[in-house]
């Protein structure tokens, strides 16, 4: 299945992936399902685990990465109440062999990674690819094979190269556009050959809410009274940001489909956090509350990869025009 333009199927993805990477209550029953004959599941169905690349690896200044967006925003006071950060994390760069122990222990066959952009491009493409980041996810992707596990690999997980920020404000830049597909182009061609499942972004909707209406993202960019920010616009740079990331996504998938998948053979797609809203009565006033709650968080953004138009067509013509009063690019 290509999952790269179904709302259902990235949807699917990340129910698949609830699974915690540690030794569960249920790892006997985990066990006996993926390998029992007579279970409701298809023997092909990939159970699987995950983490990204901030909150896992650690490493955070090891051979050669660069600072990312997150290094830069938890090391500033006050942005997290303890001053805990990702310098560490679980140490995933190091003991990656036993985390793959602990997946094999658990019976998973698959497991969903991000890779951390500025351990491959410290600098963004204003700088050289790093070899050692190429071989620290070589070795990960072999030594999950090894072992009988799918990689399942998104590109970026809200995490990018400080450098990008500096320079032109990241996802607030058309500029964006090119540096991921360059970043893309890099891992299509050092990891493709093994990894038939890519994933673009994770949760974009997300992160620009976070990044660019709440603030508590970073860049951290928001404006009052959405949240308290030294500077942002909460009411169109969540939209500029959006327009970037999807354009972005376009062009990364562009790329291996017109350059790589002929020969690879692998899958691309995109992820995005999926809440479900219901009205607490039966009002037209609450139905109509519960559908904008809906549209905004998801359905403004896999509108546009060619989900739902034809469920909401009013709507979405409604809010474009709205839109397109306030923004150029719409």
């Amino acid at each position: 299945m290509d999952i790269s333009m179904l709302y259902i199927g990235s949807f699917i993805l990340q129910i698949l992936f609830m699974l915690p990477l540690s030794i569960s209550s249920e790892l006997q029953t985990l066990k006996q399902t993926s390998g029992n004959p007579s279970s409701s599941f298809p023997p092909n169905f990939l159970f699987g685990t995950a983490s990204s690349a901030y909150q896992y690896e650690g490493g955070y200044l090891s051979d050669g990465k660069g600072l990312n967006n997150w290094d830069v925003y938890t090391h500033k006071p006050d942005n997290v109440i303890d001053g805990s950060n990702g310098d560490i994390a679980v140490d995933h760069y190091h003991r990656y062999m036993e985390d793959i122990d602990l997946m094999v222990s658990l019976g998973v066959n698959s497991y969903r990674f991000s890779i951390s952009w500025a351990r491959i491009l410290p600098k963004g493409k204003f700088g050289k690819v790093n070899p050692a980041g190429i071989n620290f996810y070589n070795r990960l992707i072999d030594a999950l094979l090894l072992k009988g596990i799918e990689p399942f690999v998104t590109l970026t997980h809200v995490d990018l190269p400080q450098e990008i920020e500096d320079r032109y404000g990241s996802w607030l830049s058309p500029e964006s556009q090119e540096d991921f597909a360059y970043f893309a182009d890099v891992c299509f061609r050092s990891f493709g050959d093994r990894v038939k499942y890519w994933v673009t972004f994770n949760e974009p909707n997300y992160q620009v809410k976070f990044g660019y209406r709440t603030g508590t993202f970073p860049p951290s960019r928001c404006s009052w009274p959405f949240g308290n920010c030294t500077s942002g616009d909460s009411e169109k740079e969540p939209f500029i940001a959006a327009h970037n990331i999807i354009l972005s996504h376009a062009a990364a998938v562009h790329i291996y489909r017109t350059k790589y998948q002929a020969k690879q053979g692998g899958s691309i797609g995109i992820v995005l956090n999926c809440a479900w809203f219901e009205p607490i009565s039966n009002s037209l006033a609450d139905k109509l509350a519960a559908e904008r709650a809906q549209s905004f968080s998801i359905n403004w953004i896999a509108c546009f990869l060619r989900v739902n138009l034809e469920r909401e067509p009013q709507r979405q013509k409604d809010f474009g025009e709205k839109l397109h009063r306030k923004m150029a690019f719409l």
